[in-house]
């Protein structure tokens, strides 16, 4: 077992509010700095970026973890974490099919960018990926179990598309065995007015620029032996979905 520094919610410049030197190079390399460990790059509905995120977290010997933050049909917001790539891209082409045909304006919504290791655009998205999908919250969590992947509601402790905002409370179904808070401080206020107790709970910054990236603040324990990144993403995997304490 070991304590690994994580950030776990991070946007890149293919999310249209994220900046655009929030590439996955720049990102990798404030982590690192940072002494984070283990890092998920999560953009608005999309996974575009996360081939370069894996190749970059690599150079600095940081764990990668592709993901997404996803916007349900409620316009709750859930990180989406993948165990491996290929889970991930293909979990990717599943959601565009659930995406608005609503074409982004890059001077309203901000830039979309495809990027590579080295911070070369590869090219833009052309659909905004800050609409909501129309994928209700249970097909949505049940689509990325589909894939082997661990998904939960992201900030619950934020008024915008924060899950218990939206539904006043958490719901019943689907039973999410963790939840992200953007204070910690708010841990056992929430455990306890909203009967979170027996929940895993994630710290993450949701960062849109390089000086938001948490500094190793939050760490996790989790089973390395015998070490592999892909072990470490298993084990995180299925410590989100309730299978580990």
């Amino acid at each position: 077992m070991t304590r690994y520094a994580y950030d776990l919610h991070i946007h890149s410049c293919l999310s249209p509010c994220a900046d655009d030197d929030m590439t996955p190079a720049n990102i990798a390399g404030m982590a690192s700095l940072n002494g984070l460990q283990l890092l998920a790059l999560t953009d608005h509905n999309s996974c575009g970026n996360c081939p370069a995120f894996m190749t970059a977290c690599r150079q600095y010997g940081i764990v990668p973890v592709p993901g997404m933050e996803l916007t349900t049909a409620e316009e709750i917001h859930m990180v989406c974490l993948f165990p491996d790539l290929e889970s991930a891209m293909a979990f990717n082409q599943e959601v565009r099919a659930h995406l608005m045909p609503i074409r982004n304006k890059p001077e309203v919504f901000g830039n979309q960018f495809f990027v590579n290791e080295q911070d070369d655009v590869l090219g833009e998205e052309e659909i905004l990926l800050i609409s909501a999908t129309d994928l209700p919250l249970e097909d949505a969590y049940q689509l990325v179990l589909r894939y082997g992947g661990a998904a939960y509601p992201a900030h619950i402790d934020r008024d915008s598309n924060g899950i218990i905002a939206i539904l006043g409370s958490m719901p019943e179904e689907p039973l999410f065995s963790a939840v992200e808070l953007r204070d910690g401080a708010n841990r056992e206020a929430y455990t306890e007015k909203y009967g979170l107790s027996g929940r895993h709970f994630v710290c993450s910054s949701d960062s849109h620029n390089l000086w938001t990236i948490q500094e190793g603040e939050h760490t996790l324990e989790l089973d390395d032996e015998p070490y592999s990144s892909a072990k470490v993403r298993q084990s995180l995997i299925a410590w989100l979905r309730g299978e580990t304490t």
